[in-house]
């Protein structure tokens, strides 16, 4: 089979699932990986003969697919600010909105500090502090196997990163931090039905949801955690839900946070806070 040939099956099949401009993106994923075919050169190829074995890696990956599986978990890898992240179902598939958060502390914070990622999943956030040489960092998780997962990539990356397995609503500390950074689960159950089928089958509901009546009950437990571990004029970072800006802002102002910023992704939303925590 030639390469154009593969490429015709590939876009034919998955038509009925997906529209042709993911079609074709995932497709150059696939090319890059299974055959280490740069998008550049894929766009002069066409008369490269594909063998059985790399035949039959698109043919399981177009069944997963059509499934809906994220191709994120097909590959078990995913890129995220400049670094190569092992994924797996036991945490969520790191987003580019929260590179911008990353991206947001790293241009604030110039300062040698210690840094708290709480709900580290994958480690996205933790290990891109980390490779950051002035940032000294802890991650805490309650899940076990999340947690297996962000020390392979904090290894993968060859950065340092102090990894705790504690839930957050029972976890004390007599550790000081200058900056807590939290991506808590934030999706209100009615807002289910917005979302993909992708996410909704294949990515840990733990991860993703809360109950439309608290919908800010891990920033509130956060924040009680905060009020003895983060150091006076400590910063605190979160990644928000684009309709509770307004409730998160309030909510840092009760517990005493001050020069609170409201910040937007790049689609326009309301997607991540951060405040200072007043001098007592």
């Amino acid at each position: 089979m030639k390469l154009k040939d593969l490429k015709k099956d590939f876009i034919s099949k998955l038509a009925i699932t997906y529209p042709n401009e993911e079609i074709l993106s995932i497709f150059k994923i696939l090319c890059k990986d299974y055959l280490n075919v740069s998008p550049t050169k894929l766009l002069l190829a066409g008369e490269e003969l594909i063998n059985k074995k790399q035949a039959d890696m698109f043919s399981k990956a177009i069944i997963r697919l059509l499934n809906e599986e994220p191709i994120q978990y097909i590959l078990k890898t995913t890129s995220f600010y400049g670094l190569e992240f092992i994924c797996t179902p036991s945490a969520l598939i790191p987003r580019s909105e929260t590179e911008e958060l990353v991206d947001w502390i790293i241009k604030s914070e110039r300062n040698k500090i210690s840094i708290l990622d709480i709900g580290t999943g994958t480690g996205c956030i933790s290990v891109s502090l980390a490779n950051h040489n002035s940032f000294e960092v802890d991650a805490l998780d309650v899940s076990s196997s999340a947690l297996d997962l962000a020390k392979q990539n904090a290894k993968i990356n060859k950065v340092d990163v102090n990894f705790i397995e504690a839930d957050i609503f029972e976890y004390k500390s007599n550790k000081k931090y200058d900056l807590i950074v939290s991506n808590p689960p934030y999706v209100r159950n009615l807002e289910k039905k917005k979302m993909q089928n992708n996410v909704l089958n294949f990515e840990p509901e733990l991860a993703l949801f809360v109950e439309d009546d608290d919908p800010l009950v891990f920033y509130r437990a956060i924040l009680k955690f905060a009020h003895n571990t983060l150091v006076e004029k400590g910063k605190i970072y979160f990644e928000i839900n684009e309709c509770l800006y307004t409730e998160m802002k309030a909510l840092l102002i009760s517990n005493g946070y001050v020069d609170i910023w409201l910040k937007k992704d790049f689609f326009g939303k309301y997607r991540f806070i951060s405040g200072i925590k007043a001098d007592s």
